[in-house]
């Protein structure tokens, strides 16, 4: 029967082919748009395509599911005669529909659905071309088939909280949010309308929607714990698809008992995975790589605050060739011989150019060149260390940067001219002394030759000879007695200056060379203290000889106590790092270190507190000689520390060394240095405070003496004022030594400096 229903169906297909293509095409245009549009309430009497019967569904045999029920072929034939005139009738059907929309286009040829053509001359190929005109949208259809006028889509309407509009429409313009009302609003809004408790509220449209009964029903089914699909049915009876002949299915459980293998472990398993354990400890079987549980962690990209820093420079870009660079360049770019042997004469970093300019007739004579490596490695470095971020420039006035300090001239008086000098004779003037009244200045030199003279006119009163050189001269700082000591090669001489006070002279003789000396210490020193009889006493020889253990050395530095009864000496050599404490008034002698870490340079005693200053090669160490501890450890940073003075205060302590650095320690405030001052161009040799004026002044092998402001004022919150003042140069500088050592009158401004080339000067205000 298939063949047959296959020639129906070609013989309708030949019989629509043909009417359409009897049907001209305007006519079948024409026909199209008066067609008529029904909606689902309208019924049309004319449209009968089925005649105004319904067919019915064709019942399901029970029998059609099963494999072996047999097909009746009788009633097949049946059913296809039926089909065949049903077929005819429906292609009669189909011939009078189509003379029916024949006469209605013909006669509706005044009805255009699409806007009327005009028929106009092309202005470029003057040929008449078709021109449609714009369709005007009217929309007056009923609001209810419109699509959502907000088309912000599916965002949290949220943001749109503190906004005027929630949203934007098709054409990209604010929906604004309309007015809604408050509770009372709404209350008496269900009071008048009954159906207001219908409506549920559009988060899209920000307003009131009513609910379709279809809604309201799917609601009440969901209150009342139904299902939600209302033509759903529980009670359906069931279809019994495995029930009947033919439809059984076999289950896969059973009731069989289970069988020994499924208890009892197999042992050749057990030898396989026993292979694959040894191949894994042999290393022929690796296992595989545990996958890395780390993930991407997503980060927000604009939450961190955008950057002030103008972007990165780019790379620089190298120099555009230029006339001199041809093969061929003019006459004027070619050097003369006089320009090429002064270029190559120069340094490659002086050169304005790096290379010469040379002339070839062809391109193809151009040699290869020779710097092309070079300029390949520059241009790289030059891209390596580009700055890639542009310095800002700060348009600060040099002069603001400068501390405004007081003028010179307020700060008065401060020594700042020579008035007098005197030599030593063909010796360097190694260290100088001023008496405590300030009347008398002491000098030695490398000869063993010690002189006194007056500070005021520079008249030498006195001179004595000793053997050996002088290292150090320090007069005692009492004012009852007069004397000095003179330290020379493993001796300490104190000497009595002549034409003093018959009663300090007496007073002076008692405390050197007592009629009675005091008892012996118990501990026994190496030190020996030897006093020359009375008859053998002259102005020409020393009072008192202190002999210092054998290989101490010279003794470069004397430090008196404030009260003049202790005198400290540092020496060259020793084991005990050459510091000596000499009691004068019991004539012993004790060394306070009996080990010391570094070579000793200079020792202080503390004006006010029983502190003992040691100065090594790069730290000052502060002793507590009452309690016999260390106090601090100062670190200056010098490489090595040359001398050292403590301010009368006793709060501030100033060291200088040969590296030409200058250290202000504040001794409350810090170990480290409060500042550090370089104002020598060479090694610092001396400094020292002055005992009564805010001066203090410094040495060096430059041959000058820096003077400064040092005010300490006794308030803790005010820093330290210190100003340069003056810089003093009259002394020459011999064998690279200059100024060796500076002292200060007590009663006035006035510097007394002893240097290299044998003068002592005194420097005046």
């Amino acid at each position: 029967m298939a063949p047959l229903a296959s020639g129906r169906k070609t013989i309708k297909r030949k019989q629509v082919d043909e009417d359409e293509d009897a049907v001209p095409p305007q006519q079948e245009l024409r026909s199209n748009g008066a067609l008529e549009m029904l909606s689902d309430e309208e019924d049309d009497g004319d449209a009968s395509s089925d005649d105004g019967q319904v067919d019915e569904f064709p019942e399901i045999i029970d029998e059609s599911d099963s494999e072996d029920s047999d097909y009746d072929e009788e009633e097949e034939e049946e059913d296809d005669e039926d089909e065949e005139d049903e077929n005819e009738e429906e292609d009669e059907e189909d011939e009078n529909e189509v003379d029916e929309s024949e006469t209605d286009a013909d006669s509706d040829d005044s009805l255009h659905i699409f806007p009327k053509a005009k028929v106009v001359t092309s202005k470029i190929t003057n040929q008449p071309k078709t021109v449609y005109p714009e369709i005007e949208p009217e929309y007056d259809s009923d609001s209810s088939t419109e699509d959502t006028p907000n088309r912000v889509g599916n965002v949290p309407m949220h943001w749109y909280d503190d906004m005027p509009h929630i949203g934007y429409d098709i054409n990209g313009k604010k929906v604004l949010r309309p007015a809604r009302g408050d509770e009372l609003d709404k209350f008496l809004a269900t009071v008048d309308d009954s159906s207001a408790w219908t409506s549920a509220f559009d988060k899209n449209t920000q307003s009131e929607k009513p609910l379709t009964s279809e809604e309201l029903d799917l609601i009440r089914r969901l209150y009342a714990g139904e299902n939600p699909d209302a033509s759903y049915d529980p009670y359906e009876p069931t279809t019994e698809w495995f029930t009947g002949k033919g439809k059984e299915e076999i289950m896969p459980l059973s009731g069989a008992l289970q069988p020994k293998r499924r208890w009892v472990p197999s042992k050749w398993e057990k030898q396989k995975v026993m292979k694959i354990v040894r191949a894994i400890r042999q290393g022929r079987i690796l296992p595989s790589k545990p996958k890395s549980t780390a993930k991407f962690e997503p980060y927000a990209i604009w939450s961190e605050p955008s950057s002030s820093h103008p972007p990165p420079l780019p790379a620089p870009k190298p120099p555009l060739p230029t006339n001199a660079e041809s093969y061929n360049p003019p006459e004027e770019y070619l050097p003369t011989e006089e320009e090429r042997k002064a270029w190559e004469a120069q340094d490659p970093e002086d050169r304005e150019r790096n290379f010469l300019p040379q002339k070839y007739s062809s391109l193809r004579l151009v040699p290869a060149y020779d710097r092309f490596v070079k300029e390949r490695f520059f241009r790289q470095l030059d891209l390596y260390l580009a700055p890639r971020v542009q310095r800002v420039k700060l348009n600060i006035d040099p002069n603001s940067l400068i501390p405004k300090l007081p003028s010179p001239n307020s700060l008065k008086p401060f020594p700042n001219y020579r008035s007098l000098q005197f030599y030593h004779s063909n010796s360097r003037a190694r260290c100088v002394s001023v008496s405590p009244d300030g009347a008398w200045v002491v000098s030695g030199d490398e000869g063993g030759v010690v002189s006194l003279w007056e500070i005021i006119v520079g008249r030498e009163v006195k001179r004595w000879k000793f053997e050996g050189k002088i290292g150090s001269l320090a007069w005692c700082p009492r004012t009852d007695v007069s004397y000095f000591a003179v330290g020379i090669e493993d001796t300490i001489h104190f000497v009595i200056p002549p034409n003093i006070d018959p009663a300090v002279l007496s007073l002076t003789l008692t405390v050197l060379a007592p009629a009675t000396l005091p008892p012996a210490p118990t501990t026994p020193s190496p030190v020996k203290w030897l006093t020359p009889p009375s008859a053998s006493r002259s102005e020409d020889t020393p009072i008192l000889t202190i002999n210092l253990p054998p290989s101490t050395g010279l003794p470069t530095h004397f430090c008196w106590h404030r009260r003049g009864d202790y005198l400290a000496s540092v020496s060259t050599g020793g084991q005990q790092g050459g510091v000596w404490i000499h009691q004068i008034t019991r004539r012993h002698s004790q060394a306070p270190f009996k080990k010391i870490k570094g070579a000793v340079q200079s020792v202080l005693f503390h004006p006010l507190k029983p502190h003992f200053f040691v100065a090594t090669q790069q730290y000052v160490r502060i002793y507590n000689l009452s309690e016999q501890k260390l106090v601090k450890t100062l670190m200056p940073g010098i490489k090595w520390i040359s001398s050292m003075d403590v301010h009368p205060s006793g709060d501030h302590l100033i060291v200088g060394g040969y590296d030409r650095k200058l250290c202000w320690f504040d001794l409350e405030l810090s170990e480290k240095p409060y500042k550090v001052l370089r104002y020598h161009s060479r090694a610092i040799r001396s400094l020292q405070f002055h005992p009564t004026y805010p001066l203090f002044a410094s040495s060096s092998d430059d041959g000058s003496i820096q003077i400064f402001h040092s005010r300490v004022y006794n308030d803790l919150m005010t820093d330290p004022l210190i100003v340069p003042l003056k810089i003093l140069r009259g002394h020459t500088v011999t064998d690279g030594l200059g100024v060796l050592q500076v002292r200060w009158c007590s009663k006035q401004p006035w510097l007394v400096s002893s240097a290299a080339d044998g003068s002592v000067a005194v420097w005046c205000s």
